[in-house]
């Protein structure tokens, strides 16, 4: 059988744009909303992230695969989420002793398509001008005419709810027993490390499908509520949108991440829009309003909250924006103790510039 590396693929975007390069990861065909992540390492983290799930992600970092994967400790859920990947240089081989594996059989297992050998900089300077727009990738079907067919009945992430869909099926429990504070987790996408992050501050966690009831959540009487990040468009979660009013209206502390933040929103009353892109990367600057201190951050969000309606509302105020496109980063009520952020503290790009976020929920409780 021909090398994978060596077989042609290509790459098509909604808007009819044309790619040619070379197969990576499984041959076949696959196909989700195309967009770009700037971070220079942690390849594995970003895959893995329920996050991205439905989406192709670009990697403007110009060598991928070269460090292998690590199955226990850079894994952020059970598997890899993303739908495909697009690189400009795909490496076979892997230098870090510690690897369990190249990143070519790791996506061969998840059933991963990709390209590589394309120029990504042509690719993310398309898009960022465009605009976010689906995409297929084959390395199986090469006439452009039959990729458009295909890629028509891929449905677009507006309107799509994705969370239920990747988040926990069974109830779960996480950290000691006797800590000092009882936290229910809704899982809309959770990332492990969220989850580490709470427990090692004395957190026990119990663990919620995406649609379980308030009701549920507040019979094992939780010292707080957090609400994690995931995938999709919130807009579309009625649900949780819900589940998240009533647990605010409990006055116990309530915490949101990413798409949590997005939800908290919402159940304020506040809307939410996609963007023309999104940000994708380690390093957004951030600024924390009430310190005035700037942090370095980690980020992965295709949605956000509208600035004018958290500046107008009577009980929401803007906590940190970002310092890119002054987009609203983090929020906190003033009548309820629940607060939110857009992007993520668990991530290390400051390295900790952002921790401080779980110490203050922990604080709250």
């Amino acid at each position: 059988m021909k090398n994978p590396q060596q077989r042609e693929a290509l790459l098509v975007l909604q808007d009819g744009s044309v790619f040619k390069g070379l197969a990576l990861g499984k041959i076949g065909t696959a196909g989700g909303e195309i967009c770009f992540n700037t971070g220079m390492t942690g390849y594995q983290e970003i895959y893995t992230d329920p996050s991205y799930y439905g989406q192709v992600i670009v990697n403007t970092t110009s060598h991928i695969g070269n460090y292998g994967i690590q199955l226990k400790t850079e894994e952020e859920s059970g598997g890899v989420k993303i739908r495909g990947m697009v690189c400009n240089f795909f490496s076979q081989i892997h230098s870090r002793h510690l690897a369990d594996g190249s990143l070519q059989d790791y996506f061969e297992r998840a059933n991963i398509v990709g390209i590589h050998g394309v120029d990504t900089r042509e690719i993310v300077r398309h898009i960022r001008n465009k605009g976010v727009m689906n995409c297929i990738i084959s390395s199986e079907i090469l006439d452009p005419a039959l990729l458009m067919a295909e890629l028509n009945r891929v449905p677009d992430m507006e309107g799509l709810e994705l969370s239920s869909e990747v988040c926990t099926q069974e109830i779960y429990e996480t950290g000691q027993e006797d800590a000092r504070f009882k936290v229910a987790v809704l899982d809309l996408g959770i990332k492990k490390s969220i989850l580490t992050n709470l427990t090692d501050r004395g957190a026990y966690c119990k663990v919620f499908p995406a649609k379980t009831p308030f009701e549920e959540l507040a019979a094992w009487n939780p010292d707080g509520f957090f609400i994690s990040n995931g995938p999709g468009d919130p807009a579309a979660m009625p649900y949780a949108v819900e589940t998240v009013k009533q647990a605010v209206n409990t006055e116990k502390p309530l915490f949101g991440i990413c798409l949590g933040h997005q939800i908290l929103s919402l159940a304020s009353g506040i809307s939410t829009y996609k963007m023309h892109n999104g940000h994708r990367g380690l390093n957004h600057p951030v600024k924390n309003l009430i310190t005035g201190r700037c942090e370095v951050t980690s980020q992965n969000h295709g949605f956000a909250v509208k600035g004018d309606e958290v500046q107008d509302h009577a009980h929401v105020e803007v906590t940190h924006v970002n310092l890119n496109d002054k987009t609203i980063e983090g929020i906190r009520r003033k009548d309820k103790p629940a607060f939110s952020v857009q992007y993520h503290p668990e991530a290390s790009p400051g390295p900790h510039d952002s921790h401080y976020l779980f110490e203050d929920f922990i604080k709250m409780m």
